[in-house]
């Protein structure tokens, strides 16, 4: 565990995910983890930039430490949502990992462009898909220094 995240007493995580059968799942496979952690939801872009954009105007919020986030969400999708985030400075340095069905090279291209963190794709079996956030949980919240502010 990284001195960082074992001095937190809490990680923030921000799920933004329309599929409420992956959010239980992955809020599951979190809560069984060694890591305490707070999981937020948003269901569809639009509330998730209106989300950050409330953030943004408190100085006393507490911005997440790490976004999962879904590219085929209902009213602004993904992608729109990633831009918007590496658009604003105040927001660009919080890690996005992309957890999509979508297996298009175009996506991933996109993604990464767009400075996504990393990029996967979710597994369709219950067994592989509770063992991708169980690495995205080790990795992300175990062996990754991430940043404090």
């Amino acid at each position: 565990m990284s001195a960082v995240n074992s001095a937190r007493s809490l990680i923030d995580i921000l799920l933004i995910e329309d599929n409420p059968g992956d959010v239980r799942l992955i809020r599951e496979v979190l809560q069984e983890g060694k890591i305490l952690n707070q999981v937020t939801v948003l269901d569809d872009g639009e509330m998730a930039i209106q989300h950050f954009e409330a953030l943004g105007a408190d100085s006393n919020s507490n911005w997440p430490h790490l976004i999962l986030l879904d590219l085929n969400l209902p009213k602004i999708n993904g992608t729109e949502v990633l831009e918007w985030l590496k658009d604003h400075a105040r927001f660009k340095r919080i890690p996005v990992i992309i957890l999509t069905s979508s297996k298009s090279e175009e996506d991933v291209v996109r993604s990464y462009n767009l400075h996504a963190n990393c990029f996967i794709t979710k597994p369709v079996g219950l067994e592989q898909f509770m063992s991708v956030v169980r690495s995205i949980e080790h990795f992300w919240l175990t062996i990754v220094h991430l940043p404090t502010d």
